[in-house]
């Protein structure tokens, strides 16, 4: 008589909610408090299988086994910087499909400051959105990304060490996979989760209005970060294309809505790429766009990836930028580039791989 193999679980058990796993153990006949201790074990503990749960009865464990997985995505390529401080790693969704993430640590800047371990994580293969000046922009759109393989990016890290910032930004546009950005997020934040502060949690977004009202309306105290990468509606146009009817003054206003719904205040992103948004003139004109709200400019000198003809402005113009906006009045820092020799753009190390995988086969 042949013997038939199981079938391996599909469904990750971390794509239920909280909530989820009290109605499912009351569902089985189990206290709801089982739902702690096998949250506790596939975040905190970060178990990639149900055997490794061994205060959970066998039986439990055995069924929960037969229904779900909690293993972790295959590494296809890991690379380091900054003396060991970032490291890139492409994770193995399956069925051809590969997200980066990102772990950057930090050093405290002054005395009072602690340590910061910050994941950037991925909620899309590849983006729709389309920018010019982004690599996963001209990959295309392959799918969403599922809570649970949003989460695995965290836990990643979080197996070999304490993160405690974890930023929406790496593949993909957050706010176009709404529901499992929020479900990763929920679980962050939860106490019997990652329990991990709210503040030390940003989403970024290309603005998607709907998106971010939803965002707002969970009440939770996230960050958030819009890019805006253009001063005047035209300009933005020819970067972001597909940012069709949005105008600035709606990310404006859609700014003001949030910072009212949760008390925090805005970040707007702004790639500067030299001769195209990076003169005083436009600086100044983003200024008046921006006067009067709680919010601050990340500038961002543009990390050659894509888009032919774009180039990083030189430091003289982009301090220039910088002066030009806080003559102004307007909140405006540089970002502290990190990984610049390992691809740390988002997209880069995934478009590597693949080259090099295609050079295996010619």
């Amino acid at each position: 008589m042949d013997l038939v193999t199981p079938a391996t679980p599909t469904r990750h058990l971390l794509d239920l909610s909280f909530d989820d796993l009290e109605t499912l153990f009351s569902e089985w006949g189990e206290p709801r408090y089982r739902a702690r201790q096998v949250a506790h074990w596939s975040l905190k503990r970060g178990a990639v299988s149900f055997e490794q749960m061994s205060d959970l009865p066998a039986p439990l464990r055995e069924r929960l086994a037969t229904e779900f997985t909690l293993a972790a995505p295959a590494v296809l390529a890991t690379t380091t910087a900054d003396d060991g401080s970032t490291v890139k790693a492409l994770l193995d969704l399956g069925g051809g499909v590969a997200v980066e993430t990102v772990r950057m640590d930090y050093d405290a800047d002054a005395p009072h400051e602690r340590e910061r371990s910050t994941v950037c994580v991925s909620t899309q293969a590849g983006c729709a959105m389309g920018c010019v000046f982004c690599a996963t922009g001209q990959q295309g759109f392959t799918r969403n990304l599922t809570p649970a393989e949003i989460l695995a990016q965290v836990l990643h890290f979080t197996r070999s060490g304490r993160v405690t910032n974890v930023v929406f930004m790496g593949m993909g546009e957050p706010l176009a996979n709404t529901a499992a950005t929020i479900a990763a997020v929920r679980w962050l934040v939860h106490p019997d989760g990652l329990d991990m502060r709210a503040r030390g949690i940003t989403v970024s977004t290309v603005g998607l209005r709907a998106g971010i009202r939803r965002l707002a309306a969970e009440r939770v105290q996230v960050g958030l970060t819009i890019s805006l990468h253009a001063p005047n509606d035209e300009l933005r146009r020819r970067l972001i294309p597909t940012a069709g009817g949005t105008s600035v003054d709606d990310l404006v206003e859609a700014a003001r809505e949030y910072i009212s719904a949760n008390g925090r205040r805005v970040t707007f992103a702004y790639a500067l790429l030299d001769g195209v948004n990076d003169s005083e003139e436009q600086a100044r004109e983003l200024a008046a766009r921006l006067r009067g709200l709680q919010a601050h400019v990340n500038l961002i000198p543009y990390n050659p990836t894509a888009g032919a003809g774009l180039r990083r402005p030189s430091r003289e113009r982009v301090r220039a930028f910088q002066r030009a906006l806080q003559g102004e009045g307007i909140n405006a820092t540089v970002r502290v580039e990190r990984g610049v020799e390992i691809a740390a753009a988002c997209g880069q190390l995934r478009t590597d791989y693949a080259r090099r995988e295609l050079l295996t086969l010619v």
